[in-house]
């Protein structure tokens, strides 16, 4: 049996990844998909870290773009007035935080760092910023490397797969061969639920989950309250928790280190009961 790497080194802290950690998103965004993860000012955004940490949210994630179907691609300097003052007040407030920096942009990332970020997630996978690659590797930081066709604006225009596990198994084979070339040592993939999928689509790739890790890298799942959810079960984002209770164990089920959530003490939840149950397995008779 192939195993995932099990650490992440964030600015000399490890992460442990043998058990499921949980990555709590804080948009400081006027738009993006759900509406009660806005947070724009600075006194909301440290309340709103501080309830996460308190509820056991491993990492901050923080984005001052939003990646919903649609969305346009803002300008370097709009994320720098969006994201930086916020890290660094987090930081200061809670300095054993780790935070993560959700952008496209190489030069937000590296402000991003500079100010305590320690993890840069990229739901482009250095498409959209050609020096994304180089940069990550001279921060020498854990980059989450995620699958999307095309962009926010056109990903869902005709998300077609022969077979899209395979296709996005594939994708990861080359692209993490690239990093490690390029001497990026801790990657984490995110296979990208809801950027170019159909509902069908995020459903086959969260059945065939356990698959990536033949890539011997960890695997992040962020499917809270998306489309896959409210379309099956016909409700909007803001009625989505239960069944995103539910999709986020069949993620751990099938071999998720990460769950990147909106409702860290539920996610929470989630995770303890999914450890008990796989401690009662391991547990001689």
């Amino acid at each position: 049996m192939i195993f995932p790497q099990q650490t992440l080194n964030c600015d000399g802290k490890l992460l442990d990844l043998g058990t499921p950690k949980i990555m709590g998103v804080i948009n400081v965004t006027p738009d993006s998909f759900f509406a009660d993860s806005r947070q724009e000012a600075l006194a909301d955004i440290l309340l709103v870290a501080e309830q996460m940490l308190e509820a056991g949210a491993d990492i901050l994630d923080i984005g001052g773009m939003s990646s919903r179907p649609g969305a346009e691609i803002i300008t370097v300097d709009q994320e720098l007035q969006r994201v930086i003052a916020p890290i660094k007040a987090i930081k200061e407030r809670f300095p054993e935080a780790i935070i993560s920096i959700d952008t496209v942009h190489a030069s937000v990332a590296s402000e991003a760092v500079k100010v305590g970020a320690s993890i840069i997630n990229d739901i482009s996978a250095g498409r959209i910023d050609q020096e994304m690659y180089d940069t990550v590797a001279k921060l020498g930081v854990p980059y989450i490397l995620m699958h999307m066709r095309g962009t926010p604006a056109t990903m869902q225009q005709q998300p077609d797969y022969e077979d899209v596990v395979r296709e996005i198994l594939d994708f990861f084979i080359q692209e993490v061969a690239l990093l490690r070339q390029k001497g990026v040592k801790d990657i984490v993939v995110d296979p990208g639920f809801g950027f170019g999928k159909t509902v069908r689509q995020n459903y086959e790739l969260l059945q065939g989950l356990n698959l990536f890790q033949i890539l011997e890298a960890p695997v992040l799942a962020g499917v809270s309250r998306k489309s896959m959810i409210n379309k099956l079960l016909g409700i909007g984002p803001s009625e989505a928790l239960n069944g995103t209770s539910v999709v986020h164990l069949l993620a751990l089920q099938n071999g998720a280190s990460i769950l990147r959530v909106h409702d860290v003490k539920e996610a929470r939840e989630v995770v303890k009961i999914w450890q008990f149950m796989e401690d009662l397995k391991n547990t001689p008779q």
